[in-house]
């Protein structure tokens, strides 16, 4: 029997970015946007506070565009501050280039396994779907969702016991499956 995984966010990652003020080098983000307007052009920005000084920084997400370029459903989202949108932004590589950084999710998703009824049998067969593109380990994914420490599980996978289509050493940020054999 197919179980079912979903990796979902709990709340925003964290922004590794160097703060001018206090040289920490996280922000964390609200889900708030600036959005300032000069004459027919727009600038938005994403505000993040350093976690250690609460100093704000500006993420840019658009600059000097025409307001009629923008679609109106997108502006109305902007004004109001969604924290959906932020995300979306947040994970736009565009955006992380431009402002030069980088996410930390730590702490920031969670494994929905739908139960713990599968932990005593033999053989399970498990597809892991991501909500949001959250860069997570499998192997780490596979150790907690079946309650082993993460050395058992690269011992499943040297041993064969463990295989999937895609390779579970690294990050992955895609829907996968893996079979598990006890």
């Amino acid at each position: 029997m197919l179980e079912n995984w979903v990796v979902e966010p709990v709340c925003l990652p964290l922004v590794r970015r160097r703060c001018h003020v206090c040289a920490s080098d996280t922000f964390r983000t609200s889900g708030k946007f600036r959005v300032n307007a000069h004459h027919k052009l727009i600038d938005v920005w994403l505000l993040a506070l350093c976690t250690t000084c609460e100093e704000t920084t500006k993420l840019t997400i658009m600059e000097r565009m025409t307001v009629r370029s923008i679609r109106s459903e997108l502006l109305d989202r902007l004004h109001d501050n969604d924290p959906v949108l932020a995300a979306e932004l947040l994970q736009d590589p565009v955006v992380r280039r431009r402002n030069r950084i980088a996410l930390d999710w730590d702490n920031a998703w969670r494994l929905d396994t739908g139960g713990s009824d599968h932990l005593d049998r033999e053989v399970i067969d498990v597809s892991v779907r991501f909500a949001a593109q959250v860069p997570v380990r499998p192997v780490r994914l596979i150790a907690e969702g079946c309650g082993l420490s993460r050395a058992e599980v690269e011992r499943l996978l040297t041993d064969g016991n463990l295989v999937s289509s895609v390779r579970l050493s690294g990050k992955l940020s895609s829907d996968f499956t893996f079979l598990l054999k006890r």
